[in-house]
C-alpha cells in the first residue's frame, strides 16, 4: 500500500507551472500556493476597489456597487439599477533556487447588480470567485509503506469555490447605515495524481465538492459630509464536503480499476471570524482616501495542512482616487484616477514563517455617460507572494481587471414637449 508523504512537497516544487495538466482557459489561477486548503482566496473585487488596493469598507459609494460593505446598498439612488460585469487576466512568474516558470490566465471576475427597494433601503446580488485552485507539482518522492523503496509522482489540482451573495442595506438615519449579507459558497476541487511503481502506471483522482452558507454584517457612520467610517463582520462557518475517488492501474496497455468510484464525506472546512474596519474621506473636493484593516482569526479554526498550520491573518489596504469634477460638462474632468497598496501577512505558517504578500495597484475610471455613474474601470495590480529564502517558491504576478460598471434609470416617465 502506498502512503503519500506530503511534507516532501515543499522541497520538490521545482517545476510548478509549466507542467499543468489542464489548459490555461480552464484554470482560474496557476499559483503553487493554491495547493493549500480551498486554494488562493480571491482578492479582486467589484468596480473601483480593484484600483484602490482592494479597500472600500468605509467608502460612501453612490451610483456604484461596493461589495465590501453591505451597508452601502442603502445608498442605491431611487429609480436606479446598477450593474457590474468584470473580467481579469493574470500573468504569473514563479522562481526558486533552481528554476523559474511563467504562466498566463484569463477568466471571469464578477457579476453583480443592485437596486433600491424603498427610501434608504436597497439590495443587490453578486457572484464572484471565492477561491481559486490551479497547480501542478512534479517529482514528489514518496515511500512505499513497508519498504525502503520510493517512487516519484506528479500531482495536479484544478477548481475553486464561488460566492453567490445577497446583500441588503438600510439607512437608519441620515448618518448611519446598516447592512447584512448571506453568501452561498459552492464549488469543487479536483486533484489528480499519477506515478509508476514496479512497471505499472497508476492514476488516482479525487473530486471534493464543498458547500455552505455564511452571514456577514456591515455598518457605516458619517462623521461629517466628507468623512465616513465603516466596519464589517463575517461570521465563522463550516463548509461540508463530499469526495468522489477512484484509482486506475495500467499494465502493458491494459487498464484495471483498482478502486471503484466511491463517494464519501470529508471533514468540514471551517472559515474563520473576519473583522474589518475602514475609513473613507474626501479631501479638497477632488481627492478621496480609503483605508482598511482586516483581521481574520484562522488560528481559532484549529485546522492544519500537511506542511504547515493556519495562523491569524492581518490585511492592510489603502487607496487614493482623484476626480477633478464629477458634475463637469468637460469629459476629462470626470475621469477617475486611482492608486493603492495592499499588504497581507498571510494565514499559513510553514516552519514558523508566514507566507506574506503585497499588491501595488493603479486604475482609471472612464466615464461612459454624462448624466449617470457609468464607468469603464480598468485596474492593474503588481503582486508578490512568498520569498525564495523561506518558503522555496517566490510568486510575482501582474493582474489586469476590466469592469463595466453601469447605472440605468428605471420607472421614470419620459417628458415629451
Amino acid at each position: 500500500m502506498m502512503k503519500i508523504n506530503l511534507t516532501r512537497i515543499l522541497f520538490t516544487l521545482t517545476v510548478v507551472a509549466g507542467t499543468t495538466a489542464y489548459s490555461q482557459s480552464e484554470a482560474l489561477t496557476s499559483s503553487p500556493y493554491s495547493l493549500y486548503g480551498l486554494g488562493i482566496v480571491n482578492q479582486a473585487s467589484i468596480g473601483k476597489s480593484n484600483g484602490l488596493g482592494y479597500s472600500g469598507i468605509g467608502l460612501k459609494n453612490i451610483g456604484s456597487i461596493n461589495n465590501l460593505n453591505p451597508a452601502t446598498f442603502s445608498l442605491v439612488p431611487r429609480n436606479s439599477f446598477l450593474y457590474d460585469v468584470g473580467l481579469k487576466g493574470q500573468f504569473n512568474e514563479y522562481s526558486n533556487n533552481y528554476d523559474s516558470e511563467k504562466k498566463t490566465n484569463f477568466n471571469f471576475s464578477n457579476l453583480a447588480f443592485a437596486f433600491p427597494i424603498g427610501q434608504g433601503f436597497g439590495a443587490g446580488v453578486s457572484l464572484v470567485p471565492y477561491s481559486e485552485v490551479g497547480y501542478s507539482v512534479v517529482g514528489i518522492e514518496t515511500n512505499i509503506e513497508g519498504s525502503t523503496d520510493t517512487f516519484e509522482s506528479t500531482i495536479s489540482g484544478l477548481g475553486g469555490l464561488s460566492d453567490l451573495k445577497m446583500n441588503l442595506g438600510y439607512q437608519i438615519n441620515d448618518n448611519i447605515r446598516f447592512g447584512i449579507s448571506g453568501s452561498f459558497l459552492f464549488g469543487n476541487i479536483e486533484e489528480n495524481e499519477s506515478f509508476y511503481v514496479s512497471g505499472s502506471y497508476f492514476e488516482s483522482s479525487e473530486k471534493t465538492n464543498y458547500s455552505g452558507f455564511r452571514v456577514s454584517t456591515g455598518l457605516q457612520f458619517d462623521l461629517s459630509d466628507k468623512i465616513t467610517i465603516g466596519s464589517t463582520i463575517q461570521f465563522p462557518t463550516s463548509l461540508s464536503g463530499k469526495v468522489t475517488r477512484n484509482v486506475i492501474k495500467t499494465l502493458d496497455g491494459a487498464e484495471v480499476t483498482v478502486e471503484d468510484e466511491t463517494v464519501e464525506s470529508v471533514d468540514d472546512f471551517t472559515l474563520p471570524l473576519e473583522v474589518g474596519l475602514g475609513i473613507g474621506a474626501t479631501v479638497f473636493n477632488s481627492w478621496t482616501i480609503s483605508a482598511d484593516y482586516k483581521k481574520n482569526y484562522w488560528s481559532e479554526t484549529d485546522q492544519e495542512e500537511a506542511i504547515g498550520h493556519y495562523v491569524d491573518q492581518n490585511v492592510y489596504a489603502i487607496g487614493l482616487e482623484y476626480q477633478k469634477n464629477a458634475t463637469s460638462y468637460k469629459y476629462k474632468d470626470r475621469i477617475q484616477y486611482r492608486l493603492g497598496y495592499n499588504y497581507d501577512d498571510g494565514n499559513l505558517s510553514i516552519g514558523n514563517k508566514k507566507i506574506d504578500g503585497y499588491n501595488i495597484t493603479g486604475g482609471i475610471g472612464i466615464p461612459l455617460h454624462s448624466g449617470r455613474s457609468s464607468f469603464l474601470n480598468l485596474s492593474y495590480s503588481f503582486g508578490n507572494r512568498g520569498k525564495i529564502q523561506n518558503v522555496v517558491i517566490k510568486e510575482q504576478y501582474h493582474l489586469l481587471t476590466l469592469n463595466l460598471s453601469l447605472e440605468d434609470v428605471w420607472f421614470v416617465k419620459r417628458k415629451i414637449n
